[in-house]
């Protein structure tokens, strides 16, 4: 792992933090319209401006799990069946529905300073789009086209997070100056498909000026590829029963999503894209190719190793190794997600297949090893390649409770995705791991859900099973997937498959979103949950156990000495004997225990997720309502005078 610079940001962060007599370009920038003339005249300080707005989108960028750029939460990734612990948008016990309770994505008031939120980003995008050419036009024509292709894709980007959080918004294309009295400046929220207009014009003006690869001292830029790959997420959203009420009678939007998919394909492919590797290691190491180029990698978040404040590091690998490994605690994985990987077949994970919840790493899909560690498994680091990690607990005659080499880990199962065995323990909290933020695979995936919403199962299963073919599942029953019966099951497959193999990667909260999966309400157009036979998320918690072991100990590990040839490596040549060895331990040794405090919980009181319809598409705060009276409120939402939203996204 080199000790390397994010690349979006390297020159602008070296600036901010650095001594130089350029400093004050990025304060000049910001006075819009106080810098002369000759500032576009400059290749150098025009790569500065471009790399700070890269900085001011992807600086929070350091976790799979975080969404929404600008802001980079994980909130989102929480809300789901991936991790447990009760948020405010799924607690049975608050309801959200005035504007003091909105999202505060939005931003505050435009002034002319340094303010980094969504119009004031979209603000310096377009003060650069008005004056590269006219300032600039000494610069050459080609490093132009790119310059502004990226700032095209990078004004897509942001409205299409404005729409996934507000759905329609004002679409601002020209530089306007904070006023009181301008009534230009006016604009009313514009319909969701005049927003999704706005980013395909933007992401197909990228597409038409950006390269379809970089040199390698530019590699994280976005590409042409890139932007067409875009389009088609957006399109597919756009096409998702959240967005369109006709979802299920009208094709028009399902086909428009496949063709920008396939167009993507089609470009990516010619640029030298596509599933990276023929293995489920292959799988798990192309998470790790680091600062070069990587095929399944349509847009990546380049991180660097090392403690240093010129450096974004990766927060992942720290967050998610267990105790006893040096790192914090380790990533519970719920019940729910232990038994939501197929089989080993590729079928689902029912006792009829020969699921067992207690030996639940039995016979499993490729990818279940790759994205869980468990008790027996190896998972390693650099200072000590081969570990066997141990997370159980035992009682003794008093109750008193013991943890196994001090991991206290509310599942039996843990997330390993993405970490680095390369890594040295005393380094993870400075791994520079990079996150690929939009992969081939969910690409096909996305292709393959297109197919399924116009009702061509045939190809929907082709696409699905490229994705698992890559893994290694075998091809019967169409890699276990079996016939689908109509478009209905189609599109669950879709789901079903994104859940596995994009799991962890912060993209389950935007599918359960845009197909509505956390309830059924008929009277806000929403029965998909019904529809496509899907168990909704609310009345459903997340759920832990320990492993416990099974008789009343001391305070001596009483499996020592028991389990010290034992260990289980996906890689390994006998792995199916390592498997049954650790089945055995299982068997004889452990129980599922309950925990003293459900994964789910307020207060201390188990509570099941009871998220509320108006959630989906948020409302705006009170602050920006009164600062811009002329914007309605979403329905579903108060405004600031406890008047009913009337502002439908659905139109």
């Amino acid at each position: 792992m080199k000790t390397k610079i994010n690349r979006y940001i390297a020159l602008a962060l070296l600036l901010v933090v650095g001594a130089s007599c350029s400093d004050n370009f990025l304060e000049e920038k910001r006075q819009f319209g106080k810098y002369d003339d000759t500032f576009y005249e400059s290749q150098e300080r025009v790569d500065w401006y471009i790399n700070n707005v890269y900085y001011d989108y992807f600086a929070g960028y350091t976790s799979p799990l975080s969404t929404i750029v600008g802001s980079y939460s994980q909130t989102n990734s929480r809300l789901t069946e991936e991790i447990g612990g009760v948020q405010d948008l799924i607690n049975p016990t608050i309801t959200l529905v005035n504007a003091d309770d909105g999202s505060g994505y939005y931003g505050s008031k435009l002034e002319n300073k340094v303010k980094n939120e969504p119009y004031h980003r979209i603000r310096d995008i377009n003060t650069f789009l008005e004056e590269i050419d006219v300032l600039g036009g000494g610069l050459d024509e080609d490093y132009r086209d790119q310059a502004k292709g990226q700032m095209y894709y990078l004004r897509a980007l942001q409205y299409f997070d404005l729409m996934r959080v507000y759905g329609g918004v004002p679409v601002v294309t020209t530089v306007q100056d904070a006023s009181a009295t301008d009534e230009s400046i006016k604009l009313p929220r514009a319909s969701v498909s005049e927003v999704v207009a706005q980013i395909v014009e933007d992401f197909d003006m990228a597409a038409s000026l950006l390269p379809g690869n970089w040199d390698a001292s530019d590699y994280g830029r976005f590409t042409r590829g890139a932007a067409l790959a875009q389009k088609a997420r957006v399109l597919l959203t756009y096409a998702s029963p959240l967005f369109n009420t006709a979802w299920d009678s009208s094709t028009e939007r399902w086909q428009a999503a496949l063709e920008a998919g396939l167009a993507a394909e089609t470009q990516l492919s010619a640029d030298g894209y596509g599933l990276y590797g023929t293995s489920a290691k292959d799988w798990q190491d192309m998470f790790l190719i680091d600062n070069s180029f990587c095929s399944e990698a349509i847009t990546v978040q380049m991180l660097g190793n090392g403690n240093n404040t010129s450096i974004l590091n990766n927060s992942w690998e720290n967050s998610i190794r267990l105790t006893s490994q040096a790192g914090s605690g380790g990533l519970a994985a719920p019940k729910e997600m232990i038994d939501l990987f197929p089989m080993a077949d590729g079928s689902k994970p029912t006792s009829a297949n020969g699921y067992d919840e207690l030996l639940f790493f039995v016979n499993r899909d490729p990818r279940f090893y790759r994205t869980f560690a468990f008790s027996g498994s190896k998972w390693g680091y650099k200072d000590n390649a081969d570990q066997t990690v141990w997370a159980y607990r035992w009682l003794d005659d008093a109750e008193t409770v013991y943890y196994s080499d001090n991991n206290q880990v509310s599942s039996p199962a843990f997330v390993r995705k993405m970490s680095d065995v390369n890594e040295s323990n005393d380094n993870f909290q400075y791994s520079g791991t990079d996150i690929f933020e939009y992969r081939y695979a969910e690409l096909l995936l996305n292709i393959a859900e297109a197919y399924a919403g116009l009702g061509d199962t045939a190809n929907c299963l082709t696409y699905l099973g490229k994705v698992r073919n890559r893994v290694g599942i075998p091809s019967t029953n169409n890699y276990g997937i079996g016939t689908l019966a109509d478009k209905y099951a189609a599109i669950n497959a879709c789901l079903y498959e994104r859940q596995i193999e994009l799991a962890y990667e912060g993209k389950r909260f935007w599918d359960v979103q845009r197909w509505m999966l956390y309830n059924d309400d008929a009277s806000a157009n929403n029965t998909t949950c019904a529809t496509l036979g899907v168990t909704p998320l609310n009345g459903t918690q997340r759920t832990g156990h320990y492993l416990e072991y099974n008789a009343v100990a001391t305070s001596d590990n009483p499996l020592a000495g028991t389990i010290d040839a034992i260990f289980v490596d996906p890689d390994a040549a006998d792995f199916d004997t390592q498997i049954q060895n650790l089945a055995t331990i299982y068997t004889n040794n452990f129980v599922l225990a309950e925990l003293e405090n459900p994964m789910d919980n307020v207060n201390g009181t188990a509570v099941q997720i009871d998220w509320k319809q108006n959630y989906y598409i948020m409302g705006l705060q009170t602050s920006v309502l009164s600062q811009n009276p002329w914007l309605e409120q979403t329905i579903g939402w108060k405004d600031a005078t406890g008047s009913e939203g009337t502002f439908d996204y659905q139109n």
